[in-house]
């Protein structure tokens, strides 16, 4: 059985290293670094033109919405190698892109409890006011909860229990 016959192309001299020498095996199709290697320096490279654009756009004092124009920013697609453009349009507001990180950041930390700030972990209960809560306050009386569970159960059974009238017949 041939090469040629499969489609197949005989192996490379040998196993090539990530560029990065971070000990995992590169390829040329990922410019010889391995596929986290090669997903990091993408993803820094889209930040960081999405970081000029939107500093360039605040050191003009405006930005792309009010125009109406969208930022382009060229991505790379592992599989082919070929880039495409992809538009993202800013928000109105001028908002930095360090405080939507920072929120994310904050939301990623360990589950606490609402009441106590016991960590949670896992074994944290979710309340219907939002908040999260350990064993002894997942109740909403022991955590002083702001839903309004009756009218939530009224509207449950309104929907539930649609009213049904019957049509008027004729007398004859």
């Amino acid at each position: 059985m041939e090469h040629d016959e499969t489609g197949c192309q005989p192996p490379p001299e040998g196993p090539i290293l990530c560029v990065n020498n971070c000990g995992f095996f590169g390829s040329a199709a990922n410019m010889n670094m391995c596929s986290k290697c090669y997903r990091d320096t993408v993803l820094k490279q889209e930040q960081a033109k999405l970081a000029a654009s939107s500093i360039e756009n605040l050191v003009n004092g405006s930005t792309a919405s009010e125009k109406g124009e969208t930022i382009v920013v060229g991505s790379v697609d592992v599989q082919s190698d070929s880039v495409e453009a992809k538009a993202v349009a800013l928000p109105s507001s001028p908002i930095s892109s360090s405080s939507v990180v920072a929120e994310v950041k904050a939301k990623e930390g360990p589950n606490r409890c609402g009441t106590c700030k016991k960590r949670v972990g896992f074994i944290g209960f979710k309340c219907r006011c939002g908040h999260l809560y350990c064993g002894a306050h997942r109740y909403s009386d022991k955590h002083d909860c702001q839903f309004d569970y009756r009218s939530a159960a009224q509207d449950a059974i309104a929907k539930a229990n649609p009213v049904v009238k019957a049509e008027k017949l004729d007398k004859i």
